[in-house]
């Protein structure tokens, strides 16, 4: 385990990252169940989220930089990887409206597994065995999360599955983006891009009835929810390596587990949490060895006698 205290600090950040977001799916699902679009709680959740980032980020960025935070070196690659994130978030509320919040973040840690697959191809990275052997493994815990003939509808499976793929394209591109431009740059690009999008289609699909008191704390909640889980996360990758952390994201399955039963009073059955634990096992197991792979073992200098 790291024993410098950034990663330690880093790890803290990750984690509470991880568990708002759960909060902000707990939201999304709740609202869904009671009949609001997926679109209208988009809309909810990118417009908070932005007013939000206009009167902290912007300002802080500006005196950090001197420049505005809508400057990109590459706009149009932003408003591409904005576009796919609220694809990616449309898919997973709609993948919570028919499944269970811990399978549902189970499918959607496929994401990673996707990248590593496609990842010599779209990011020129090297390939190894390993990283084929890690997705191999991590599909087969998805098949035993998703087997035939258990509770998770065919619908539910489709959408879970383009759900993952979506976020992974979402990945890869906040890879390029990031390397173009201040991960804060990127941040604000999808919370704007995101509540125009949504403000434009939202008209057609607002709900017919008014929310009362407590749906209206719940949709403002999803806005506060990204906000703050997102920030953990971008500081979080400021303290450490995303080698080091990509272990303990997988924390999150406990977040949404926990969330699950709380809330919805659905618990994972034994052979889903078998999957669930594959899945876990294949995405911790290869940042392992890419952990190692990037900083290898230094062999001790003896000194003579």
């Amino acid at each position: 385990m790291p024993a410098n205290p950034q990663l330690w600090l880093g790890i803290f950040f990750l984690i509470s990252g991880l568990w708002t977001l759960s909060l902000l799916d707990t939201a999304g699902k709740l609202l869904g169940m009671a009949g609001y679009h997926v679109v209208m709680i988009a809309w909810m959740r990118y417009t908070i989220n932005t007013i939000f980032m206009a009167a902290t980020l912007m300002p802080l960025y500006k005196r950090r930089h001197g420049r505005s935070i809508l400057h990109s070196n590459k706009p149009r690659l932003q408003f591409i990887r904005a576009v796919a994130l609220l694809l990616s978030t449309l898919m997973f509320f709609s993948v919570l409206k028919i499944v269970p919040l811990a399978e549902g973040t189970a499918m959607n840690f496929c994401a990673p597994l996707i990248v590593l697959a496609v990842s010599p191809w779209l990011l020129g990275e090297t390939t190894y065995i390993s990283r084929w052997i890690a997705v191999a493994v991590g599909f087969a815990g998805m098949l035993i999360v998703i087997r035939p003939g258990g509770d998770i509808p065919a619908h539910g499976v489709v959408l879970g599955l383009l759900s993952a793929a979506t976020y992974a394209a979402v990945s890869i591109l906040n890879r390029k983006a990031n390397r173009a431009d201040d991960p804060m740059v990127t941040l604000f690009y999808g919370g704007l891009v995101g509540m125009v999008l949504s403000s434009l289609m939202v008209p057609f699909f607002w709900s017919p009835h008014t929310p009362d008191a407590t749906e209206w704390m719940i949709l403002a909640s999803t806005g506060i929810t990204s906000t703050i889980g997102h920030l953990c996360m971008n500081t979080a990758y400021r303290h450490a390596e995303a080698s080091v952390l990509t272990p303990f994201a997988y924390t999150q399955i406990i977040s949404a587990t926990t969330m699950g039963w709380l809330v919805f009073d659905q618990f994972p059955d034994g052979i889903t949490l078998l999957g669930i634990a594959v899945i876990c096992a294949s995405g911790m197991g290869i940042a392992w060895v890419e952990h190692r792979r990037a900083h290898p073992l230094r062999k001790a200098i003896r000194k003579p006698a």
